[in-house]
């Protein structure tokens, strides 16, 4: 477990070192000549990457500050450091990217996940997807379903946090790692299909770094639920 907790450990500062070198490239991007007919559409894949994963992001870093409260296991607890402390970091880049598009980092009426639509638009919302709720209406990407009630794929539902909130100890870590799990299952399939279908170097760029991090910390919650007697959920 040692040697998997390494190499997460190693992915998650590949990830930081990704974003660095996406807000180095964004910069430099926005000051060139062409930089204007390269700002994406307000329907744009790379805006609702940014905008869904801005939220995505959001709950990591709430669960991972509610576990490190609850347990005193120093592993669970690095663990969930580094989660907070990456996806925090990641998420101020995509709200950053949204300002410097002139785009609103919340967008009335576009249902979560549009954006990954086959037939959505470049410049046009895609319908059809969200509930009336808000939530993800059970539609699968990249085969992770969205929750009863959770707003995207991997996503944790209210009365999941809630349960999460009140655990303590082992049973605390357990629920921690397999909620997390659903979470980066979900963030990953989200990043891949940014990775496909943005057309910003440098966000593309962010979100392979985040589907290389979050695979190893997927291998690294295994082994560390296993360690605990449980496994993953599904």
């Amino acid at each position: 477990m040692r040697r998997t907790y390494w190499a997460a450990g190693s992915a998650v500062l590949l990830a930081l070192l990704f974003a660095v070198a996406a807000t180095v490239a964004a910069a430099s991007g926005g000051r060139t000549a062409g930089a204007a007919a390269r700002t994406p559409a307000l329907y744009s894949p790379d805006a609702g990457f940014a905008r869904d994963m801005a939220v995505h992001h959001q709950q990591a870093v709430e669960m991972s500050f509610l576990v490190r409260d609850r347990t005193q296991d120093e592993a669970v607890r690095s663990l969930a450091y580094d989660i907070a402390n990456t996806q925090a970091n990641q998420r101020g880049m995509l709200l950053g990217w949204l300002d410097l598009w002139g785009l609103p980092k919340v967008l009335a009426g576009e249902p979560p996940m549009s954006w990954m639509a086959p037939a959505a638009g470049k410049d046009a919302p895609a319908g059809g997807h969200g509930g009336t709720d808000g939530s993800h209406g059970g539609h699968a990407v990249d085969g992770v379903p969205a929750k009863p009630g959770a707003l995207m794929p991997g996503m944790a539902a209210k009365d999941e946090i809630a349960a999460l909130g009140a655990a303590q100890g082992r049973d605390a870590e357990v629920l921690f790692l397999q909620l997390m799990t659903d979470h980066h299952k979900g963030g990953v399939a989200m990043a891949r299909g940014c990775a496909v279908q943005c057309v910003t170097p440098a966000e593309r760029a962010l979100a392979q770094g985040m589907v290389e991090a979050q695979q190893s910390e997927l291998t690294l919650m295994a082994d560390m639920l296993r360690a605990r007697g449980a496994a993953p959920r599904g």
